[in-house]
């Protein structure tokens, strides 16, 4: 079994594979476009993507891909909590650059301007990229923003430890898969989660939306708006469901469909926890 997962070795994402899928034979790819695509063009069985992160909230790459491009469902998700480390290749190098994923530099943003104010910032697609490239780069005076593990990974130095801004950081991320798997870990949540596209001559149509699910007494986790890329002004909106009440989450979604609105179903699954 192959699972593909946002790479290279020491990301936030491989640990996640790691724990998940121990004996699975892992796929790191550059991007969170080429995770999902290894997916769909079956390169891989099940792909491991980012969804959100509890300080800086969606990654909108994940949830726009899913949405306009693909017909995928996430079969699990797993938290993982998030702690940041500002790594380099000695304790005491002088640090004028400092490279990472933009959520993980927006985590961090604090204490790199308190620390390092005059210090660039450079993007990269992953934490662990970021790890990596310092350490490619050793006399050069860089930092990168990154997970414990990369250090390890990468023979790196932790010059500052936990730079994250909040304590109760978490990352939710998205299996993608066919079936649901089953892992040995604590299960918290069945949750469904979908894309809800609304009429435009409907009044109160996100009223409507909603209240298919209110008046059951359905609890709804999450809800945002994203544009559908038509017009400005125009939006779908993305909703998470407890699902632990299947047959009344299954009315709900039958009355949203008399009332004409549109749902694509991006994932139906139990929530576990690293």
């Amino acid at each position: 079994m192959k699972v593909g997962y946002l790479g290279p070795n020491g990301s936030f994402t491989h640990n996640v594979a790691v724990k998940a899928f121990p004996s699975a034979d892992r796929v790191p790819f550059g991007n969170i476009t080429e995770v999902i695509k290894s997916y769909e063009e079956g390169v891989v069985d099940y792909a491991i993507i980012p969804v959100e992160n509890s300080i800086e909230g969606s990654v909108h790459e994940t949830l726009d891909y899913l949405f306009h491009q693909a017909k995928i469902e996430a079969v699990a998700e797993m938290i993982q909590p998030i702690k940041q480390q500002l790594l380099a290749t000695s304790q005491d190098k002088a640090i004028e650059k400092i490279f990472s994923h933009p959520q993980a530099i927006a985590q961090g943003k604090k204490y790199i301007k308190s620390h390092y104010p005059n210090a660039q910032i450079e993007m990269t697609a992953s934490t662990a990229y970021a790890a990596r490239f310092i350490a490619e780069n050793p006399d050069e005076p860089y930092a990168a923003i990154a997970p414990a593990a990369a250090a390890k990974e990468y023979g790196l130095v932790i010059i500052a430890k936990d730079i994250q801004e909040m304590d109760e950081n978490y990352t939710r991320f998205w299996l993608l898969g066919r079936q649901k798997p089953v892992f040995d870990l604590p299960k918290s949540q069945q949750k469904l989660s979908l894309a809800i596209t609304l009429q435009d001559n409907l009044p109160g149509a996100l009223y409507k939306a909603l209240s298919v699910f209110a008046w059951r007494g359905i609890n709804l986790t999450k809800i945002e708006s994203r544009p559908l890329k038509t017009a400005l002004g125009e939006y779908f909106f993305i909703v998470d469901v407890d699902n632990s009440n299947e047959a009344l989450v299954a009315c709900a979604l039958e009355e949203l469909q008399l009332l004409g609105i549109d749902y694509k179903t991006l994932g139906n699954y139990d929530v576990y926890k690293l």
